[in-house]
C-alpha cells in the first residue's frame, strides 16, 4: 500500500494546487489499486475502481501492461468484478490504443472461446497501433487456417478502421479569441520557461496565455456552448518560434475535445488561425491532433488608384480590415465548401488550404498518427493476404512535369520517397511519404516525445534511421530538483529505445550537454539526407532538416518515415566583395533585410531557402540555416562545392569519433555506422560517381533573391522595436537595422555569445577581441555583463589547447564546473564575463534569464517577448540579436558601438573569409578551423 499512500498525498498537494489526480504511468501502482479492487472490504474500492478505469495512461506504459493483463483475466473469467462486465473489459481495452491491450486482444481473438475471439475480433478491428510482431502472429494464424485471422485482415486490407469512422461535421460553429496582436510565439501558448510541467498535461495548461485568458475562454463557451473557441493572432501569424506540442496540447486542453472519457487530460481537435496563417511547423502539430489551421486573409495591404500599396511614414504597407474576428464574434466554417462564414450567411473567405483531402482524413481519425499507422497496417494486411491495396485513403497529391529540372530539396525527396506511383520526377506541392535518416529529440520536449512513443505502443527505433539523438542542452544551465527528476527518466527511455543520449543512465560517460542542432548538424554524413527534431531550429547544413513538433519526432522514431509536401524553393545567391571587419552573422541579417526590400513580402515563409553558400564549412554555413527558422522558412539547404563539402564530413567523422571515444555509441554501433556512411559519400565525390548536392539549372523556384555583399557595410541588429505603435511589428525579425542607427546611444544592459548560432570561431573571436582591447586599453572593464556559453564540449577542448580558454578565464568571475553544476538560476549579474556550461542558456530561457527589463544583445536567435528577458513594470525588456563582436565589444562600453570603435576592436581578426561560390571550387576557408 506504500505507492498507493503515497499517491493519496500527491492528490491532497495537488488539490491545493487546484490540480487534478495525476494520471497513472506506474504499473507497480495499478497493481495495488487492483489489490484494493479485489478485496470486496478495502475502504479505497471505489476511489482505485475509478482510478483504474478513468486515470491509468494506456499505450505501453508499464501502468497499461498490468491494467491489460487484469482486464484479461475479467474477460476469462478467472476474476469477478461487477463494475468492470466483460464487455466493459474490451470497450476500456479498445482505449488504450496498443501495445500490452493489442497483446491481451490478439490471445483472446485467436483463443478457444468462439463468442469471446468475435468480441475481441470487433474491438481489434478498430485499432491501428500494430506492430511487426503482432502482424506476424496474425500471419501465423491465418496460415494455420484460423478464420477470425483472415476475417481481421480482410478488415485491415480494406481499412475499416478508417472507413467506419463518421465523416467530419459539414458545419463547424467557432466563436473568436484573439489570443495577441502580432505574430504569436508558440511561448505564449507553452511558456519556455515551464518546459519542466510538459508531461504532466494538466499543469503545465496553466501556463497557457494567462489566467486571465483562460478565464475568457471558458466564458465564451458558457456564452455559446454548441461552438468551439478558435484562437487567432491578429495581424499575425500563429504559432511562430517553434513547433511546441504542448503549444497545440495546451489549446486542445482549453478548447479542444477529449479523446477518450479514460484517458485524462488528452485532447484533440483545436481550432486555429491568424491572419496570416499557421507558422508551418505548428500546422504540422495542428494535424497531429486533428485540429483545423485557418489562414484568416483579414486584414490586407491598402491599395492606391494604381493598385499599388498605401505606405506609412515608416516606408512600411498600410494594412485595412476586410472583417472582423474581434473577441466573441460567431462564425461557421464548412467544410465541404470549404469557406469560412458570418453569422448571417456571408461569406468572408476561401479556406480550401485548410480542408485538403489529406488533413481531412486528419480530422476524421482524430489525428495523423491514425492515418499514418493505418496507412501502414492496411499494406501489410494486403500483402499478406496477396490482394491489391483497395484505393481507401486520399490519393498522394503527385505532380511532375517532364523535362523540368528539379530544386535541391526535390531532388532529396525524391531519392527518399517511399510509394510513389508517378514514373516521373515529383516536384514542388506533391505529398510525399520520406524515409527519414537522422531524427533528433531535445530534453524540453522529450518527456512528450517519450509519451507519445507509449501511447502509439513503440518500443524500440525504427531500423531504418541512420541515427538518432536525445540531447541535454535545454536544461543544462542548471541542475535543479525539476532536471533532477525529469532528464535521467528521459534519457534511460530514449537510451533503451535506441538513441544516442547526451546522458548515460549507467554513468559510462560523463554527462554532454551540447546543443543538440550542433549534434545534428554532426551526425548528419551525408547532404541527401532528411532530418526531423523537435526544435524549430533543426536546420542541418547538410541534407534538408525539418523542426517538428514531439509527436511527429516520435513518429519518425517508430517508423523511419515522414509524410509532407514538397515545399517550394527560394533561391539565395550571393555578389560583391564581402568587408573584411564584417561578420558572417551580418550576411545573415542581410540577408532577411535585402530579401524584403526586394519582394515587398517575406517569400521565406512557408518554403525551402536554398542558399548556395560555397565555400563555408559546415559550423559557419549552420549560421544561416539555423537563422532561417526566424525568416519562418520551412526549412533551409546549403549548395556547397565539392571540396568544402568533403571537409564538412571530415570535420563530422572526427566529432563523431570523439562521441565514440567517450563511450557514447550503443550495442548496434549507430555511430560507427555513421562514420562508415560519412567515409562513402567522402569517396563518392571524390570518384566523381556523384558530386555535391546541387539544383538542375532548369529548376523551376517561387522567387529568386540576390544578395548584394557590397552593401553590407557595417554591423546589423535584429531588433525586436518593443515599443513600435503598431503591436504586430513588434517582436518580429523584420526590423534588420544598422549598428550606426544607434548612435552608440543604445544602453546595453547584459551581452550574450551563445545559443546554436555561434561555434568555434566566436569563441575564438571574444578571445581575440580581449587580447586587442586590453593591448590598447592596458585592461579590460566590463560595464556590462558578459554571458559566454560554447555550444559544445569539444569545443572548450579545443579552446582549451590551443589557449584561447585561457585567456577568457583570465577575464572570467564564473566558470561552471561539471562536478557541481548550479542547482538554482541565476537571478542577478556583476559588471563581469560569464564562462557557462555548454548547452542553451538565455537563448531558451527556461532556466536562465536576463534581469526583468533588461536590454540584452545576444548572438542568439530569440527575440520574442518574455523568452530571454521578461519585462520589468517600469521597462519592457528587449533581446536585439548581433554578431559575435558586437555583442562583447557592447558589453565592455555598456552601449552600441560606433563603426570606428568596432573596426578598432576586430583589427587583425580573421572574422569570415566568406566569397560567393564560383566555377572552380574555392579553396578558400576561413580560419577558424
Amino acid at each position: 500500500m506504500s505507492l498507493y499512500t503515497d499517491y493519496l498525498t500527491e492528490i491532497e498537494t495537488r488539490k491545493s494546487e487546484g490540480l487534478h489526480p495525476k494520471p497513472i504511468d506506474d504499473g507497480a501502482l495499478v497493481a495495488e489499486l487492483i489489490e484494493n479492487i479485489t478485496d470486496s472490504a478495502s475502504p479505497y474500492r471505489k476511489d482505485c475502481l475509478d482510478f483504474f478505469i478513468y486515470n491509468t495512461l494506456p499505450g505501453t506504459t508499464s501502468a497499461a501492461g498490468v491494467k491489460a493483463a487484469f482486464l484479461k483475466k475479467i474477460i476469462l473469467g478467472d476474476v469477478d468484478v461487477p463494475e468492470i462486465t466483460p464487455d466493459f473489459a474490451f470497450e476500456l481495452l479498445s482505449h488504450m490504443k496498443g501495445g500490452p491491450s493489442i497483446g491481451v486482444l490478439l490471445d483472446v481473438a485467436l483463443g478457444e472461446d468462439a463468442a469471446k475471439a468475435k468480441q475481441a475480433a470487433e474491438v481489434l478491428k478498430t485499432q491501428v497501433f500494430l506492430y511487426e510482431a503482432d502482424m506476424e502472429r496474425l500471419e501465423a494464424a491465418f496460415k494455420a487456417g484460423n478464420a477470425v485471422a483472415k476475417e481481421l485482415l480482410e478488415s485491415y486490407a480494406k481499412a475499416e478502421f478508417f472507413t467506419k469512422l463518421p465523416e467530419v461535421d459539414e458545419e463547424i460553429k467557432v466563436v473568436t479569441y484573439i489570443a495577441a496582436e502580432g505574430d504569436i510565439s508558440t511561448d505564449l501558448l507553452s511558456p519556455g520557461n515551464q518546459a519542466h510541467s510538459r508531461s504532466d498535461r494538466e499543469l503545465h495548461g496553466k501556463c497557457m496565455i494567462s489566467p486571465e485568458a483562460q478565464a475568457e475562454i471558458q466564458a465564451l463557451q458558457k456564452q455559446h456552448p454548441d461552438a468551439r473557441v478558435m484562437l487567432i493572432a491578429e495581424k499575425g501569424t500563429m504559432g511562430v518560434g517553434s513547433s511546441r506540442m504542448s503549444g497545440v496540447n495546451n489549446v486542445a486542453l482549453w478548447t479542444g475535445k477529449q479523446a477518450s472519457p479514460y484517458v485524462p487530460f488528452v485532447n484533440f481537435a483545436p481550432v486555429v488561425a491568424g491572419t496570416n496563417g499557421i507558422s508551418p511547423i505548428f500546422l504540422t502539430t495542428v494535424g497531429v491532433t486533428g485540429g483545423i489551421g485557418l489562414d484568416l486573409k483579414n486584414w490586407v495591404k491598402k491599395l492606391d488608384a494604381d493598385g499599388n500599396p498605401v505606405l506609412d511614414e515608416n516606408g512600411d504597407p498600410v494594412l485595412e480590415q476586410k472583417y472582423s474576428v474581434e473577441t466573441g464574434k460567431v462564425l461557421t466554417i464548412n467544410t465541404k465548401e470549404k469557406k469560412l462564414y458570418d453569422a448571417d450567411g456571408t461569406e468572408l473567405v476561401d479556406v480550401s488550404s485548410a480542408f485538403t483531402p489529406q488533413k481531412m482524413e486528419f480530422m476524421k481519425a482524430g489525428g495523423s498518427y491514425a492515418v499514418v499507422f493505418g496507412k501502414k497496417l492496411q499494406t501489410l494486411a494486403a500483402d499478406i493476404l496477396g490482394v491489391e491495396i483497395p484505393l481507401v485513403f486520399a490519393p498522394s497529391k503527385e505532380i511532375t512535369n517532364p523535362g523540368q529540372g528539379l530544386t535541391a530539396v526535390e531532388k532529396i525527396f525524391n531519392k527518399n520517397a517511399v510509394g510513389v506511383l508517378a514514373k516521373e520526377p515529383l516536384l514542388a506541392g506533391s505529398d510525399v511519404r520520406v524515409k527519414v535518416n537522422i531524427v533528433g529529440s531535445q530534453d524540453t520536449t522529450g518527456l512528450m516525445t517519450s509519451q507519445e512513443l507509449e501511447a502509439m505502443a513503440a518500443t524500440v527505433i525504427s531500423p531504418s534511421v541512420d541515427g538518432a539523438y536525445q540531447s541535454g542542452c535545454h536544461t543544462a544551465s542548471v541542475w535543479d530538483k525539476k532536471a533532477q527528476a525529469n532528464i535521467p527518466k528521459l534519457m534511460a527511455f530514449m537510451n533503451k529505445f535506441g538513441l544516442i543520449t547526451a546522458r548515460d543512465p549507467k554513468d559510462v560517460y560523463p554527462a554532454m550537454t551540447d546543443v543538440i542542432h550542433k549534434v545534428l548538424n554532426d551526425i548528419t554524413v551525408s547532404d541527401w539526407d532528411i532530418i526531423v527534431g523537435g526544435d524549430s531550429h533543426t536546420r542541418m547544413s547538410k541534407g534538408v532538416a525539418f523542426g517538428a513538433d514531439s509527436g511527429t519526432v516520435a513518429l519518425a522514431l517508430a517508423t523511419g518515415e515522414a509524410t509532407m509536401p514538397i515545399p517550394e524553393s527560394v533561391k539565395v545567391t550571393f555578389k560583391g566583395e564581402m568587408k573584411d571587419y564584417m561578420d558572417f552573422r551580418d550576411v545573415v541579417h542581410a540577408t532577411q533585410a535585402q530579401m524584403l526590400k526586394q519582394c515587398g513580402d517575406n517569400v521565406f515563409q512557408g518554403r525551402v531557402i536554398e542558399v548556395h553558400i560555397g565555400t563555408l564549412l559546415a559550423d559557419q554555413a549552420f549560421t544561416f540555416t539555423d537563422w532561417t527558422a526566424e525568416m519562418k522558412a520551412k526549412a533551409s539547404i546549403c549548395i556547397s562545392n565539392d571540396d568544402t563539402l568533403i571537409g564538412s564530413l571530415e570535420l563530422a567523422k572526427s566529432r563523431i569519433q570523439v562521441m565514440i571515444d567517450k563511450g557514447m555509441d550503443n550495442e548496434a554501433k549507430t555511430l560507427q555506422g555513421l562514420i562508415d556512411k560519412a567515409d562513402k559519400r567522402i569517396a563518392e565525390i571524390k570518384s566523381g560517381e556523384k558530386p555535391a548536392l546541387k539544383p538542375d539549372d532548369n529548376a523551376k523556384y517561387f522567387a529568386e533573391v540576390v544578395v548584394d555583399l557590397d552593401q553590407i557595410v557595417e554591423p546589423m541588429i535584429a531588433d525586436p522595436d518593443v515599443n513600435n505603435a503598431d503591436v504586430s511589428k513588434r517582436y518580429t525579425h523584420d526590423t534588420i537595422r544598422p549598428v550606426s542607427y544607434y548612435g552608440a546611444e543604445k544602453k546595453v544592459d547584459l551581452g550574450f555569445v551563445g545559443s546554436c548560432m555561434v561555434h568555434k570561431g566566436d569563441m575564438k573571436i571574444v578571445a581575440q577581441m580581449l587580447k586587442n582591447l586590453e593591448e590598447e586599453n592596458g585592461k579590460v572593464e566590463f560595464k556590462a555583463p558578459l554571458v559566454v556559453a560554447a555550444p559544445t564540449y569539444n569545443i572548450i577542448d579545443e579552446l582549451k589547447e590551443e589557449g584561447d580558454w585561457e585567456v577568457l578565464q583570465k577575464y572570467s568571475g564564473f566558470e561552471f564546473d561539471d562536478l557541481f553544476p548550479k542547482a538554482q538560476a541565476r537571478t542577478e549579474y556583476e559588471n563581469t564575463l560569464y564562462l557557462e556550461r555548454p548547452g542553451c542558456n538565455l537563448c531558451m530561457g527556461n532556466q536562465e534569464k536576463a534581469e526583468k527589463g533588461d536590454t540584452v544583445l545576444a548572438t542568439s536567435t530569440r527575440l520574442f517577448q518574455g523568452r530571454v528577458v521578461e519585462d520589468s513594470d517600469e521597462k519592457k525588456g528587449e533581446s536585439l540579436l548581433a554578431s559575435t563582436p558586437v555583442v562583447v565589444l557592447s558589453a565592455i562600453l555598456g552601449r552600441t558601438p560606433t563603426l570606428d570603435e568596432y573596426k578598432s576592436a576586430v583589427k587583425g581578426i580573421d572574422l569570415t573569409k566568406f566569397a560567393p561560390p564560383v566555377e572552380v571550387p574555392s579553396t578558400t576557408k576561413s580560419a577558424h578551423f
